[in-house]
């Protein structure tokens, strides 16, 4: 007998998903026309920009964060396997079948929308799905750049890609394509997250990485825009600045990458670069990521924060600030982690203050229906994958 492939847990038609975002975009308020369909139709869209943490190995029809996806408040969730603020090994992974079961709920509470459903599963260091809980062994980024064999760079990848479309998982954030200009690092070099301390090495091993996923339906990001591997800090735990570190060949992975296999998202980095912008960090800054990521580099793709609520962010700007900055700045997702610190109501916080927002006119809407498109373009590209599975289920 012929094995059914699974279905998936939404059942959308692409093109029709496509249509609606569409229609969607459409609705520009003007003076004088603000109406309580703007606001829903904006609440919808802010919704979708939004990617949040959450705690639980499991969920239930009470659950914060999937009466945060029932609602709209948000279109993707991130995955740990610890608790930072808790200091606890009990987040959202214990072994493979608890996390399918958790996934699948969490695809559940999103019938009619694909859902981001996220994790950082970079190998070595950075690695969600340890052996500990039952999945397969992993390998740092550095390891494979010191074999410098892209096979092998994509052989492992393809093992973590085909993990993780078999939990439906479905955005790898990764790989990281920050240069080891700094191999002391404290971030990037000490942790084995960088391949190679020359750019085209960098390029070449993430092209494996990528090519590995999208051949196993995973969504990619390339981190972290426009390069920490220069660092000597770590922007988790405050100012991060590099601006008499950072050089244009950090941008190279990117030029590379952008001319070749492609990319899905680009993920942003909190450091502060006087020589690009002597006001803001790279997440805030519009002439970082629409001056020189868009305008100059031509991606036209999601553009997705690092973690809003790393100390970097959180010790100099208020939320109301960094949402409002990273906004304008271009920015098309937004995670709040929800583990550095932790906050039940965050989206329904920062989905209000992103409507305030753009009500005061300080955001145009035309920024949020611009993040919109590009989020249902991709998503659009899950829901075809979906479209073709069910199909393929149906003829057997």
């Amino acid at each position: 007998m012929t094995k059914k492939l699974p279905r998936l847990p939404f059942q959308v038609n692409a093109r029709r998903l496509l249509l609606v975002a569409c229609l969607m975009t459409l609705v520009l308020p003007v003076r004088g026309s603000w109406s309580a369909d703007t606001d829903a139709y904006l609440e919808a869209q802010i919704g979708q920009m939004l990617m949040i943490g959450f705690r639980g190995l499991e969920v239930g029809q009470d659950s914060p964060v999937v009466q945060d996806i029932r609602s709209g408040r948000v279109g993707g969730v991130i995955l740990f396997d610890y608790d930072v603020a808790l200091r606890n090994p009990e987040r959202n992974i214990a072994a493979p079948e608890q996390l399918a079961a958790l996934v699948a709920d969490l695809h559940a509470a999103s019938p009619d929308m694909p859902l981001f459903v996220a994790i950082d599963q970079e190998g070595g260091r950075v690695n969600r799905l340890k052996e500990r809980y039952g999945f397969p062994p992993s390998v740092s980024q550095g390891w494979l750049g010191r074999q410098d064999d892209p096979r092998l760079t994509a052989d492992f990848a393809y093992r973590t890609a085909n993990t993780l479309s078999t939990l439906d998982i479905n955005v790898n954030l990764a790989p990281v394509v920050d240069v080891n200009v700094n191999p002391d690092n404290p971030v990037i070099g000490k942790l084995e997250r960088s391949f190679s301390s020359d750019p085209l090495k960098v390029a070449a091993h993430a092209e494996a990485v990528i090519s590995s996923h999208q051949v196993a339906g995973v969504l990619t990001a390339l981190k972290h825009f426009p390069g920490h591997g220069s660092s000597t800090q770590d922007s988790h735990l405050g100012f991060t600045d590099v601006t008499k570190t950072w050089s244009e060949m950090e941008l190279e992975p990117y030029r590379q990458i952008l001319g070749t296999v492609g990319v899905d998202m680009i993920m942003t980095a909190h450091v502060f670069n006087a020589r690009l912008d002597p006001k803001w960090p790279a997440t805030l800054s519009a002439p970082t990521l629409q001056g020189l990521l868009r305008d100059k580099l031509g991606y036209q793709g999601v553009i997705i924060s690092d973690d809003m609520q790393m100390q970097s962010i959180t010790d100099h700007y208020d939320l109301e600030t960094a949402l409002e900055q990273t906004i304008l700045a271009g920015t098309d997702v937004i995670i709040f982690g929800n583990n550095l610190v932790y906050d039940a109501a965050i989206a329904q916080k920062a989905g209000q203050i992103i409507l305030e927002l753009v009500r005061q006119g300080r955001i145009p809407a035309s920024r949020i229906h611009e993040s919109h498109a590009r989020i249902m373009h991709l998503k659009s590209r899950l829901a075809a994958r979906g479209d073709l599975e069910c199909r393929l289920c149906d003829q057997y």
